[in-house]
């Protein structure tokens, strides 16, 4: 999907000012395999991510963005980590900061596959071939916090 209509929306109104958003990381399990993706802008190997809309929940918009960038279904079992990036500049200019909320989730139907251009690969990664799949330190943390999750979430700055 890209970029949401909402933050194009205020970009027009800020320019290329700092924006902080709210994002999700979506680790989504199913018999000892995590879901991957490879995003089309960069390459990068993630769990699936994107942008909390405006009244949507964490959850909500996790179990979306799973719909939408890999064609599946999937049930939110647990908020596990929630946590500051550092500031960041897209190549185009634009400044952002987010507040990553990690949920992990269930799946619950369908097979992978990149179902709305975002990514070009979407697939069911072994949780014991994570090492060789090319995730980058932050991503496999994020992995990491959501398969060892137990209890109450995790808070970092």
């Amino acid at each position: 999907m890209g970029t949401p209509e909402f933050v194009l929306d205020l970009r027009a109104k800020i320019g290329h000012d700092p924006l902080w958003l709210a994002g999700v990381t979506a680790v989504v399990v199913r018999d000892g395999d995590v879901l991957l993706v490879e995003r089309a802008d960069n390459g990068r190997v993630t769990p699936v991510t994107g942008i909390i809309d405006p009244g949507e929940d964490p959850m909500t918009a996790g179990i979306r963005e799973v719909s939408e960038e890999a064609g599946i279904t999937a049930k939110p079992e647990a908020l596990v980590w929630v946590h500051a990036l550092p500031p960041m500049t897209y190549p185009n200019g634009d400044q952002s900061q987010y507040l990553d909320i990690v949920v992990r989730c269930r799946a619950d139907g369908g097979d992978p596959h990149p179902a709305d251009g975002e990514n070009t690969r979407a697939w069911w990664c072994p949780v014991s071939e994570l090492d060789a799949a090319g995730l980058d330190p932050d991503m496999r943390e994020r992995i990491r916090v959501a398969l060892e999750h137990e209890g109450s979430a995790r808070f970092t700055a």
